[in-house]
């Protein structure tokens, strides 16, 4: 691999140039700070006086909501470090039936929503579901004769959270595992240790930076889950942040909840860097080999395929399955003219939102590249901030400044002109597509990054020395290059604002749908069957990433190989 040469100084640059990489970098820094601006009219609420509903809510649930937080933060952690470590160590170093199957199969929960796969469980397990309905059948109890687990609880969400978050931890891990040196694994084979305590001497050790990563991505979706903890009972700061919001009607209270909400977020974040910074091994050895897995037999063979068959059963397989029943027994009334409309609204919303977050994020990552600097950088890493922010944070600081613009407008042509100019941008498309841009241009801009970090810089002085201009060089060069890398974000952010429910709900306009905001609403009904068809949709479009990112997983080994 060589070095990329050092990029032209500011000072050594043409004139022409320094003042084109200047309005490059003034454009950059303009775009970040309004892709930020949501989070940052948030956490500027944190330092505002706190009114009387923010004392009364202080007095009332607030502790709740911090409570249930931290135990279903607890609850995902356990189930989500067991199943994905066990997982990934199970199917990257050793031989058991079916790995290789489940090796790419595991990941599908991903594309399973939470508040989608809550909804399913819901319908199968409560006291009319076919389950208890087989028990009472089979043994000829009655309502009261036995005891069955609530799934509408606390422990009901965390396992319905973990079934579908597990994959980051074990997606992260499994890397981790395999890319690990085999001598230090060899070595410790040879000193005696068995194939269970170079896991837990050696090999974990060394993929705790990678577990820690994963474990906060799936931390993070925790707090922004906000369907699965509503249809549940469940009082956390999302569910809160709503009803402070439509309840007290007191944005001002919603926003500094939403604050306290970002605390929990950035906490997450720092304890991400905190653990890669703390991570201090290196490998010394560049020995590459085929990797010689641990071969199972006897109760550790089938009990491997057993719980790598449950996880893929339970966090994709039987609700997928319960989904496409319930659709198939409503098909003729549930893919109507209504189910169309909804489909639409949703495919005309994901096209705008990703294409405009595609654009946005090749003007930063070019800019970026034509105009290295630390503020570029450091712009653009603010930029993506907002996919680690849930997406109910994001509504409220869309809301506020879209209303205060709104109502300073309109006073203003009252004053001046004599009529009222009504909602401008609140309660449009427009702030619904903002919020999709500042919450997921993260995953845009960071996959334009990574494509443009493959094309040499060298190309690019080699376009300037004969002549061509920056504009040019894009459309010459890099965008027939980077192709491939702009499908793959155009496809990501498109499925993302599929399943996107919170911001949605806030900030859509009256009477304007989209599917998972149609499922939500006919859950919460108790219409399980007639949400089917909308949820079966957004987890059918979201097996797509999921294939895309087990092919790029593939190919990346093969390379390695």
């Amino acid at each position: 691999m060589t070095a990329n040469p050092p990029a032209v100084s500011a000072a050594q640059a043409p004139a022409t140039t320094r003042r084109a990489q200047r309005w490059w970098r003034m454009g950059v820094v303009a775009a970040a700070l309004l892709m930020s601006l949501p989070t940052l009219v948030v956490a500027g609420h944190l330092l505002l006086p706190s009114g009387a509903v923010w004392a009364h809510l202080a007095d009332t649930v607030l502790a709740d909501y911090v409570s249930n937080s931290l135990i279903l933060m607890l609850l995902v952690a356990a189930g989500t470090l067991l199943l994905g470590v066990s997982a990934a160590w199970l199917t990257a170093m050793c031989a058991f039936p079916g790995r290789g199957v489940f090796e790419w199969a595991l990941l599908l929960p991903l594309a399973m929503p939470a508040y989608i796969i809550a909804y399913t469980y819901t319908g199968m397990l409560e006291f009319s579901g076919p389950l208890q309905t087989a028990i009472r059948d089979l043994t000829g109890w009655g309502y009261g004769d036995y005891w069955f687990p609530e799934i509408r609880s606390l422990g009901g969400a965390g396992l319905m959270l973990t079934l579908v978050l597990y994959p980051y931890v074990y997606l992260l891990t499994r890397a981790a595992f395999l890319n690990q040196s085999l001598c230090v694994l060899d070595v410790s084979r040879t000193l005696g240790e068995s194939p269970w305590g170079a896991f837990r001497r050696v090999a974990l050790p060394l993929a705790r930076p990678a577990i820690i990563a994963g474990l906060s991505l799936a931390l993070m979706e925790t707090l922004a889950d906000y369907g699965t903890v509503q249809y549940f009972g469940v009082s956390t700061f999302t569910t809160g942040i709503f009803r402070t919001w439509y309840g007290l009607d007191n944005a001002p209270a919603a926003a500094q909840l939403a604050g306290v909400l970002l605390l929990f977020v950035f906490s997450l974040i720092l304890l991400e860097r905190y653990g890669r910074r703390q991570a201090k091994y290196h490998h010394t050895s560049q020995r590459h080999q085929a990797i010689r897995r641990f071969v199972l037999s006897g109760w550790r063979r089938h009990g491997a395929t057993l719980l790598c068959a449950l996880m893929l059963l339970l966090g994709f397989l039987l609700p997928a399955g319960q989904l496409a029943l319930w659709a198939v027994t409503i098909a003729e009334e549930g893919f109507g003219g209504a189910f169309a409309q909804l489909a639409g609204n949703t495919l005309m919303l994901a096209a705008l939102a990703s294409a405009l977050a595609l654009l946005l994020a090749l003007f930063l990552g070019y800019g970026a590249r034509i105009a290295p600097s630390r503020v570029t950088t450091a712009a653009t890493r603010v930029a993506g901030l907002g996919y680690a922010v849930p997406g109910t944070v994001i509504a409220v600081g869309v809301a506020m400044p879209f209303a205060a613009l709104d109502n300073t407008v309109d006073a203003w042509a009252r004053a001046h002109l004599g009529f009222s100019t009504g909602l401008i941008l609140s309660g449009t498309l427009a702030a619904v597509t903002f919020a999709y841009l500042a919450r997921f241009l993260a995953v845009s801009l960071q996959t334009v990054e990574s494509g443009l970090g493959r094309i040499k810089p060298s190309m690019d002085e080699a376009a300037k020395s004969l002549g061509a201009g920056g504009w040019r060089i894009l459309g010459r060069i890099h965008l027939p290059m980077l192709r491939g890398a702009l499908l793959t974000a155009l496809l990501l952010v498109f499925v993302d604002v599929l399943k996107e429910l919170p911001a949605t709900l806030i900030l859509r306009p009256f009477n304007f749908n989209t599917l998972a905001v149609r499922a939500y609403e006919l859950a919460s009904d108790e219409r399980l069957a007639d949400a089917a068809p909308a949820s079966l949709a957004i987890v059918a479009v979201g097996v797509l990433p999921v294939i895309l990112l087990s092919r790029a997983i593939t190919a990346s080994r093969q390379t390695q190989e």
